[in-house]
């Protein structure tokens, strides 16, 4: 068991951390969007009014479509797994290492993450394929075996067990005991107590499938979201006179890092952009592989048309939610109270809104890692399939589904650890395939639109 955490502990040392000098992902994350918005000549940014058009559209389908959800309901299911304690714990991680800087440096790898994820829904579109059962199946491992051809399924496979494994921590246990220990700390819940809840909660929607999936999600995602973030923006309102100071302190601290003060260690430009960077690709997943699977389900006949809404994703979980959470930590002034995590972000929302604040993050929280399990079900599921074929799917739900008990009850510091190692060899094969396939994604984008200014890169 030593012998595999040091493994494990090098692998992140060498994806995330600092074994090479510099993390291998996040300059090759940032290359990936950087190169495909060049590519798209701005499309994402210049479309996105269009993309916020088509998304109301496809909240009821053309009857000709094929797929299995509509849409909006693939672009709920993906967000149900993408915002999630990253948008509380993972924003104030960043700002205690990297200072108020490092929520600059979030907001530029999510534009530019944008781009990737309307690739990977493109591609997750025009390569699907239709299972045994009669559901519309895709994401990364269907694109590398369909788009790249026989000679690359290897890399498909790779994808498919990492992230099936990743599933099982960062989208299960790690989540459901993210839960048990907020539910304690808050209310003196016993942990059992609180697995078991969440094991038959989130058993009764995933045994319904992605259909029973996309509808949940397509409730819960928008309600959530807008309660956490109406609760932000009631706070930044009541403190609107500190917001140009706000933009201002991050603005200047991205450029010229930050000096200690009160509990804040200080942090260089370096460590602002690594920690922004690093958050940043943890909430939003742009280019880790793991939306494309929910968006492959969509009902539509046109990839460019979910890629639009797919990209959406990022700006809706990053810009918007990722930036109301940094906001109230930095217009109530304790961003540098020497707190990090969670606690950080309660102590924020307490201050900002005296009483009940505290409780609008641990509903945040409970809420978030709940929809994370659900959608990060379907991507482990989709990955076990590849794999194994449909006769995986029942005994899957029925792990899953224990896994949730289990990681309530659990110490979770090895899972921890193992889940950043997975989710980070998920986004290689990835990777490789978005850039193998980028003259794809030009080609279809520039005949959709007959626009002159989206190239066909070779």
């Amino acid at each position: 068991m030593e012998i595999i955490q040091k493994l494990v502990d090098i692998i992140n040392s060498l994806l995330w951390g600092d074994l090479i000098g510099v993390p291998l992902l996040i300059p090759l994350l940032a290359f990936v969007g950087v190169y495909l918005t060049i590519g798209l000549k701005l499309l994402p940014w210049r479309k996105l009014p269009h993309a916020a058009r088509l998304l109301w559209k496809g909240r009821k389908p053309d009857a000709s479509d094929s797929g299995d959800i509509s849409p909006f309901q693939a672009l709920m299911t993906a967000l149900s797994a993408t915002i999630g304690t990253g948008n509380i714990a993972g924003v104030a991680t960043a700002i205690f290492y990297g200072g108020p800087g490092a929520i600059f440096w979030m907001w530029i790898i999510a534009l530019f993450g944008m781009a990737t994820k309307y690739g990977e829904a493109v591609l997750a579109v025009k390569f699907r394929e239709v299972d045994e059962l009669g559901n519309y199946v895709g994401g990364p491992m269907y694109y590398i075996k369909n788009g790249l051809g026989h000679n690359w399924r290897w890399l498909g496979t790779a994808f498919a067990l990492f992230g099936m494994l990743a599933g099982f921590g960062l989208g299960n246990m790690v989540q459901s005991n993210s839960v048990a220990d907020e539910l304690q700390n808050t209310f003196n819940i016993a942990p059992w107590i609180s697995g078991l809840v969440m094991a038959i909660l989130v058993g009764c929607v995933i045994l319904g499938g992605i259909k029973r999936i996309g509808e949940v999600a397509g409730k819960i995602v928008p309600i959530m979201a807008c309660a956490y973030v109406a609760g932000a923006l009631l706070i930044l309102l009541l403190h609107i006179d500190k917001i140009p100071a706000a933009f201002a302190l991050i603005i200047d601290s991205a450029f010229n890092g930050t000096a200690a003060s009160g509990g804040f260690a200080g942090a260089t430009i370096m460590m602002a952009i690594r920690w922004g960077v690093a958050r940043g690709i943890f909430s939003n997943e742009s280019g880790l592989g793991s939306a494309p699977i929910a968006h492959a389900a969509a009902r539509t006949n046109n990839p460019v048309r979910q890629g639009m809404i797919a990209m959406l994703g990022t700006f809706i979980d990053t810009i918007l939610v990722c930036s109301m959470t940094a906001l109230v930590i930095i217009v109530t002034g304790v961003w540098d109270s020497g707190v990090t995590g969670a606690p950080l972000s309660s102590l924020a929302f307490n201050t900002g809104l005296p009483g009940f604040g505290g409780y609008i993050v641990s509903f945040g929280i409970l809420v978030f890692a709940f929809t994370t399990m659900l959608g990060w079900s379907y991507y482990g599921e989709r990955c076990g399939e590849y794999l194994f074929g449909v006769n995986i799917i029942k005994p899957f739900r029925i792990a899953w589904v224990t896994a949730v008990f289990v990681g309530s009850i659990a110490k979770l510091e090895f899972v921890w650890l193992l889940a950043d190692a997975l989710n980070g060899l998920m986004a290689i094969p990835n990777l490789i395939a978005l850039l193998l396939l980028s003259p794809v994604i030009f080609k279809i984008t520039k005949k959709q639109y007959g626009d002159k200014n989206v190239t066909e890169l070779s």
